[in-house]
């Protein structure tokens, strides 16, 4: 079979589509033939292997898994002995290691069924990006109905869930992106939009009860500012941190805060969970969400792919088809 692999830590110079063994799933896994795959900043991250912090788990030298790709749909084309979850033929969709290939062997409490009239593509967009919205909302942000939400980074593949859930919620959304995606937030259901290159939010005089930060590179007495007195803050984002810890010293020391002061200061580190991937299923299903796909490529093109996500261009979600 085909898959995207690495050898070595760089930029997307170092992927490579190689023909490698099908793998042969295990009693406790089924195997999937892999029709699309969502791609997500963590693709990144287990690319270059930045931050440097993140080899102490993803491998010192070189990455401990040669195969990229985590958001993953597709069909079920052989069980092992103990799975009872799946049979062949079931189409479904969730997170796996090494996505990024034509079959890929999972364990079944990775995934879950497809939505009654979502396509493979669709389905692949919504894992990873899908379930960091629900938790950055719902767990860590535990938003009520009628409360104003600022979404900063909310035409990105888990911006635009999360002001799509944000809606479903209850809440009145203000999302924050460039000039360019004004309209898509808008398109999703965004009260207002705030425009980042021609105002920053802070000089607003408008303030939130829940402030989800997809963006990551905003200072945190900025985004106090515009909380109010009991507001809860939600760093799910640090893509422009530094080598080492990526921006982790912003999330430390909102967590270090939190305790002395009346609002409540939080970071999270987001887990795919199928019973998420289900209740996600229920709000595609009811037309409450719906995933926002940029554009497709085919999984020779996966660098390119990874380098239109990186430089910010992306529009919702990009996704590997591969039946393209």
């Amino acid at each position: 079979m085909k898959a995207i692999m690495q050898d070595r830590y760089g930029t997307v110079d170092v992927l490579q589509l190689r023909d490698i063994d099908k793998p042969v799933p295990g009693d406790d896994e089924v195997l999937i033939r892999v029709r699309a795959a969502g791609v997500d900043p963590g693709v990144w991250h287990f690319m270059t292997g930045l931050p440097l912090f993140a080899r102490l788990f993803l491998g010192l030298r070189k990455p401990r898994a040669a195969v990229r790709g985590r958001d993953v749909a597709g069909e079920v084309v052989s069980v092992g002995g103990n799975v009872s979850e799946f049979t062949t033929g079931d189409k479904v969709f969730g997170t796996c290691g090494g996505s990024f290939a034509e079959f890929v062997a999972v364990k079944p409490n990775r995934l879950a069924p497809i939505p009654s009239g979502v396509s493979f593509v669709q389905a692949a967009a919504v894992p990873v990006s899908g379930c960091t919205a629900l938790l950055a909302l719902r767990d860590a942000a535990k938003i009520a109905e009628g409360e104003r939400c600022l979404i900063i980074g909310a035409a990105g593949g888990v911006g635009t869930y999360a002001v799509q859930l944000a809606k479903a919620f209850g809440a009145t959304v203000t999302g924050v992106c460039s000039t360019s995606k004004v309209g898509l937030v808008t398109s999703i259901g965004a009260d207002a939009v705030i425009d980042y290159v021609k105002e920053d939010f802070a000089d607003r005089p408008e303030r939130y009860d829940v402030i989800i930060d997809l963006a990551g590179n905003r200072p945190l007495p900025r985004l106090r500012q515009v909380l109010t007195e009991r507001g809860r803050l939600v760093l799910a984002g640090g893509e422009d941190g530094g080598r080492v810890l990526g921006g982790m010293e912003r999330n430390l020391g909102a967590a270090l805060l939190s305790p002395w002061v009346k609002q409540r200061l939080n970071w999270f580190i987001s887990k795919e969970d199928p019973k998420d991937l289900r209740r996600l299923a229920e709000l595609i299903e009811a037309k409450d969400i719906m995933p926002v796909i940029d554009r497709t490529y085919p999984l020779s093109e996966a660098a390119e792919a990874i380098r239109h996500l990186k430089a910010g261009n992306a529009r919702g979600k990009l996704v590997i088809d591969m039946d393209a």
